[in-house]
């Protein structure tokens, strides 16, 4: 242990394996090892990856391949490969990359420690199993000291056709509202401002906790929990993610609008505009559906921004399919939509289909969504012209050390001129004076909104 002074973690991915970084991060930290910006001077290297789409796990493997070469100069180097790929690959990721010491899925994130003392104690470690997630009481090391992820629910029970996530990260297991409560009051003594609630399908949880009224509704679900956990002192601004068409119900929408802490900004993705792409997906809703969630959304909060992630050339999929895709898009008018051409995957049914689509066609649809995006995305931004918002202060502009950055309730990125020591973790009203496809100009009103 003495040896090992300086650790390295690099994450990809979605904002899961952030969380789960940060709290191997944190149980690094407790094990009297000492964080790194750069990767070449770590003793330990930590990569969380992530498989959900091709590009990303070849750069894992492009990154670990450096890391290896340099082991072979300095033996003490220990090598760690975290999260998806991890789970996915197993052993065989050990017949690949000889030099690893640590080989762990995403479901043993809180058990590093505990793995790492074999590694140190001379075993090459792989640990995939599935397991009973325990809680969490590792005090993470976060990135921010403004915002803060708390998970609420691991894994995810779907099976979408083209989707990893089921195979990588295993079945649904919710938390206890308690246990997620009392994480949350310590963010909030610590000086949080604002928490994200996450879950990679957050509208199926408390499915596996047991709890039905006297009316048989079934209690322990996501509304429930935000009720439960809407007056935790400190926490200003409640945001969760990712939601699911299938489980988004109107009462959740309700108590968004009704919980003045719960911002008004909603991730939901669609994937497809196409019903018969939908099927294939197995995402388990219409179009149509989708449109009268977004409807109901709009009908409590007009204002609210809406974001979304969307998949284009998926196997088989026609030109008049992907027009179908286009034509929802542009009748919603999405705040921001991340969008990707479709990608093989593992372990997936669609994999194997045989209506793969070419590449070039995949790369031509996928221009032309990102337009149709970006000239939304500004003309949405447009509202904001002259208005008064109130921006939560996380960071310096690092483009321009004059200027501190913060996001709207919204989720709008908004720069303006302050001082980030005086500034960093308030709520400040700020006028908008100028507006781009994803972020906003202001100036700051008045003095800053303190808790």
């Amino acid at each position: 242990m003495t040896a090992l002074r300086r650790y390295h973690i690099t994450t990809f991915g979605c904002q899961m394996n952030k969380a789960d970084s940060e709290r191997m991060g944190g149980i690094l930290d407790d094990m009297g090892l000492v964080w790194t910006e750069d990767p070449n001077q770590a003793d330990l290297v930590l990569y969380n990856t992530c498989t959900i789409r091709d590009n990303a796990e070849q750069k894992v493997y492009s990154y670990l391949g450096r890391q290896a070469k340099r082991k072979h100069e300095q033996p003490d180097l220990t090598l760690v490969v975290a999260g998806c790929v991890a789970q996915q690959e197993g052993e065989a990721l050990l017949r690949r990359v000889p030099e690893l010491d640590l080989v762990m899925g995403p479901q043993h994130a809180n058990r590093l420690g505990e793995l790492l003392e074999q590694v140190f104690s001379g075993t090459q470690v792989v640990a995939t199993e599935p397991i009973e997630i325990i809680e969490d009481i590792t005090k993470p090391r976060r990135d921010s000291e403004v915002t803060a992820w708390v998970n609420v629910i691991y894994g995810c029970n779907e099976r979408c056709t083209y989707c990893v996530v089921p195979g990588v990260r295993g079945v649904e297991q919710s938390r206890e509202p308690t246990a997620i409560r009392s994480e949350m009051a310590a963010i909030g003594q610590q000086g949080y401002r604002e928490v994200t609630l996450l879950g990679q399908n957050i509208d199926a949880y408390g499915r596996d906790l047991p709890g039905i009224d006297a009316s048989g509704r079934r209690q322990n679900t996501l509304t429930d929990l935000l009720y439960f956990v809407h007056d935790v002192p400190g926490i200003e601004r409640i945001r969760f993610a990712t939601s699911h068409p299938r489980y988004f119900t109107e009462r959740l929408i309700q108590a968004c609008a009704e919980l003045p802490k719960l911002c008004e900004h909603f991730h939901i993705p669609f994937q497809s505009g196409d019903n018969a792409v939908l099927k294939a997906m197995a995402r388990g809703y219409t179009h149509e559906k989708y449109r009268r969630i977004i409807d109901t959304i709009r009908r409590y909060m007009p204002d609210a921004s809406i974001s979304a992630d969307a998949i284009v050339g998926f196997p088989g999929e026609t030109e008049a399919q992907f027009q179908n895709t286009l034509r929802l898009v542009a009748d919603i008018g999405f705040d921001l939509l991340n969008t990707a051409a479709y990608s093989p995957r593992p372990g997936t049914p669609a994999a194997l289909w045989p209506d793969q689509l070419d590449e070039e066609v995949k790369k031509d649809r996928l221009q032309r969504l990102n337009h149709l995006v970006s000239q939304q995305a500004e003309a949405r931004s447009q509202r904001y012209q002259n208005r008064i918002e109130e921006v939560l202060v996380e960071a310096i502009n690092p483009k321009d050390p004059t200027q501190v950055m913060g996001r709207t309730r919204g989720n709008r990125l908004t720069f303006f001129e302050g001082d980030i020591s005086q500034l960093k973790g308030q709520l400040v009203p700020v006028q908008v004076t100028e507006t781009r496809a994803f972020s906003l100009t202001a100036v700051p009103l008045l003095s800053p909104v303190v808790a």
